[in-house]
């Protein structure tokens, strides 16, 4: 007789199974195949290495992500600056107003930023990862688009219109005279430029580090010519309301027997002045005054201030076209000049690209109004220089070398129009940032206010 036999064991499966048994002698015998149940050893050990092996790469992937969320805001930060970044550069793009180096410098920057999101993008490769990807893609784009879409056409056009109205002005400004004012103006640019024959710290203090200073301007001036003057920023070094003034150089020299004038209430007036660049010309100090697009004129006789608003679609001012080869200079936006044909204005304005445009002066002393007369645009955006002075109707700029150097390697001729940047006229100096300078035509030196250091050069023809 078949008897069955009930038998339950836990394997791995949880199964259970019924053996036949077979009663023999008064005993249920029943073979059982006890290998069914036996313990996978090999497979768990296999197991075993395959859990540990996860651990590990959970572990690791935890640390990059870790690293990826700590690396995330500064990305995100990243992106947005360079964002905010790029929309100035928009905006000059729309009016052909960007250089080709300012893009070249912006592609470059973007590359790194890209470089760097693909990094954590291949880590972390989340949500906001990808929409970092995507917005540093789309900023490619607008770089690309701003760098192909400008036409040769309109560039020409507008060089060539640049180039008629320099012409129309150069020949309105030649007086039937000019060869009779100064022999040595037609001898051609500088040729040379001595080391410092003045070296003085101003009389103020040395942490006034933006101003400007010389000698009065005027050639056939009633005032007295030997007049030195230093104007001090005193206001963040950007905004100033006073001025001295020495009657004789060894006065200067020794910062005795001086006279201070205020031409301004107070540094933030509205007839203060903006920025290091100002021009004792005659009788009245000339200077950039106060958040405008106005020079000022002081009069040291009668204390009044005429001023007139320079020409031009958007008048650099507040900042926007600085002297900056460099370091800029805080608010050197418009510089105040002298020379043996007059008094000048150098600025920058929207309306040509950001390049320097100069401006002739005059003082009406009948109807005691300032005037412009004729005005030149450059080609030389302002932003790549680190100052600007006139010499006989020339325009030259500077650009930094090192801190104990400048270099004259720019002439512009309001005569001709023409342009050289093939000049290599060293100046020296004593620091590094140069907050002025200016050339006077009575004794041809040239003024330099470095940083709170004074100090003048010998011009050469």
């Amino acid at each position: 007789m078949l008897l069955f036999f009930l038998l339950l064991s836990s394997t791995l499966q949880g199964w259970a199974q019924i053996v036949p048994g077979v009663k023999k002698s008064n005993s249920c015998m029943c073979k059982v195949n006890l290998t069914t149940w036996s313990f996978p050893a090999v497979r768990y050990e296999a197991v075993e290495k395959r859990i540990e092996t996860c651990e590990e790469s959970l572990r690791s992937l935890e640390e990059q992500v870790f690293v990826s969320n700590q690396r995330l805001p500064q990305i995100q930060l990243q992106v947005a600056n360079f964002t905010t970044r790029l929309e100035p550069y928009q905006y000059l793009h729309a009016r052909g107003l960007y250089t080709a180096l300012s893009i070249r410098q912006l592609g470059q920057e973007l590359s790194q930023l890209e470089t760097d999101i693909t990094s954590v993008h291949g880590q972390l490769n989340n949500s906001q990862s990808q929409e970092l990807t995507k917005e540093v893609g789309k900023l490619r784009k607008d770089v690309q688009k701003m760098q192909t879409t400008d036409t040769i056409n309109m560039k020409t056009v507008k060089e060539k219109l640049r180039y008629l109205k320099n012409n129309v002005e150069s020949c309105k400004s030649i007086p039937k005279d000019f060869k009779g004012q100064q022999m040595y103006c037609m001898k051609g640019l500088i040729s040379n430029i001595s080391d410092p024959v003045t070296t003085k710290i101003n009389p103020f203090d040395k942490s006034y580090i933006s101003g400007s200073w010389g000698k009065q301007a005027q050639m056939d001036s009633k005032s007295d010519k030997e007049t030195y003057w230093v104007q001090a920023l005193v206001s963040s070094n950007i905004y100033g309301n006073t001025f001295r003034l020495y009657q004789t150089y060894k006065d200067f020299m020794r910062s005795t027997n001086h006279r201070d004038a205020t031409f301004s209430s107070s540094a933030t007036g509205a007839t203060a002045i903006e920025g290091p660049s100002a021009v004792l010309y005659g009788g009245g100090l000339y200077y950039h005054c106060y958040r405008s697009a106005d020079i000022c004129r002081y009069d040291l006789q009668t204390n009044d201030v005429k001023r007139v608003t320079l020409p031009g679609t958007g008048v650099g001012f507040n900042n926007q076209f600085p002297y900056c080869y460099y370091d800029c200079r805080p608010n050197s936006d418009v510089d105040l000049e002298a020379d043996e044909t007059g008094l000048w204005a150098l600025y920058a304005t929207v309306g040509n690209h950001g390049n320097l445009v100069v401006s002739k002066l005059f003082w009406d002393s009948n109807s005691t109004t300032i005037n412009v007369s004729q005005t030149w645009e450059t080609r030389l955006f302002k932003k790549s220089v680190s100052n600007a002075f006139m010499v006989c109707g020339v325009l030259y700029a500077t650009r930094y070398v090192d801190t104990y150097k400048e270099e004259v390697f720019y002439a512009f001729d309001t005569a001709t129009g023409k342009e050289d940047n093939s000049l290599a006229l060293p100046l020296e100096k004593v620091s590094k940032g140069v907050a002025s300078l200016s050339y006077n035509p009575i004794n041809r030196q040239i003024y330099m206010y470095n940083d709170g250091y004074l100090l003048a050069y010998q011009a050469y023809f």
